[in-house]
């Protein structure tokens, strides 16, 4: 066999391997763009993996220098960039940072004019069963965008709810591994923030700094850890008694109604019981916030809009 046919053979088995290539990578963003993959949003920074090891096959391998050339043909480079566009795009709506005035900050109520009827629904203690799914669906109906504060325990049970969270675009909060409230050690204030960040960014792919101490205890430790970090920490100026355990749904309903003000955060639970109330409460509480003129926003974007006011 001559040497021009066995390069041949090989110029056309590494173009070959180049559209393979090329074709997993983008099946593969699809599939993790795709609505409702419970994976997706966790697997995100792999298919970008994927994308940075073709590229580096066509520019660097000799082999492949002849795919380089039909580089026109086969559009890859403008098909690189398209899957690192919508991969950038996606990493902004998977993290979370506050602006920088409110990290290391503990933040009660967003301050906004009171022409800006906006307030920030809160929810704590999940991803738990059944619960969190009902309330998705509510938000959905309602075309309300929210804020969760998970455990990380709650993580760890429920990974596939987490999931479903984000896939609908809510923010998302960390709010410690057991939901402890005594004074703890160093290591232990560490663990109980940092693993549960961890375990967010490995179910979901989120990266979050914003941080509710659980019970909103702020002399723990845990709250000073989170604000060295430049979390913002994130309090409450309206509470739903959602824990309350003998208080009606009504009630919930006129706790968030009559406290309800510009810049407002709203506390109530998804999780750490039994939160049938709340989900009871949750539409008439919408429908009385949206009929007082109030629209909805996450704690993230809350910040925003007091940022860009300032």
């Amino acid at each position: 066999m001559s040497g021009n046919h066995l390069f041949e053979r090989l110029r056309k088995k590494w173009r070959f391997v180049a559209i393979a290539l090329t074709a997993t990578a983008i099946s593969f963003v699809i599939g993790t763009l795709m609505p409702g993959n419970q994976q997706g949003s966790n697997n995100h920074a792999t298919a970008q993996v994927q994308v940075q090891n073709l590229n580096q096959f066509l520019t660097v391998n000799p082999l492949a220098k002849e795919v380089g050339d039909d580089r026109t043909a086969l559009n890859v480079d403008r098909t690189i960039e398209k899957l690192l566009t919508v991969l950038e795009s996606q990493e902004k709506l998977l993290t979370f940072v506050p602006p920088e005035q409110f990290q290391g900050k503990t933040v009660f109520e967003g301050k906004v004019k009171d022409s800006e009827k906006v307030i920030a629904l809160t929810v704590d203690d999940g991803p738990w069963p059944k619960t969190t799914e009902q309330m998705l669906d509510i938000f959905q109906q309602n075309d309300v965008k929210a804020t969760f504060f998970w455990i990380g325990k709650s993580i760890e049970n429920s990974p596939e709810i987490a999931r479903k969270v984000v896939a609908a675009g809510h923010a998302i909060g960390n709010h410690t591994w057991h939901h402890w409230y005594d004074p703890m050690d160093a290591a232990t204030v560490a663990d109980e923030i940092d693993r549960t960040a961890k375990l967010i960014y490995e179910t979901t792919g989120v990266k979050t700094t914003f941080f509710r101490p659980p019970g909103g205890v702020l002399n723990n430790g845990l709250a000073k850890y989170a604000k060295d970090r430049n979390y913002s920490v994130v309090m409450w100026s309206v509470t739903s008694a959602d824990t309350d355990p003998h208080a009606q749904p009504s009630a919930f309903v006129n706790n968030v109604l009559k406290g309800a003000k510009p810049g407002a955060i709203v506390l109530m639970h998804d999780g750490g019981g039994d939160r049938s109330r709340t989900v009871k409460a949750l539409p008439e509480m919408i429908a009385g916030l949206k009929k007082q003129g109030y629209r909805f926003v996450t704690v993230p974007e809350l910040l925003e809009m007091q940022d860009q006011s300032a």
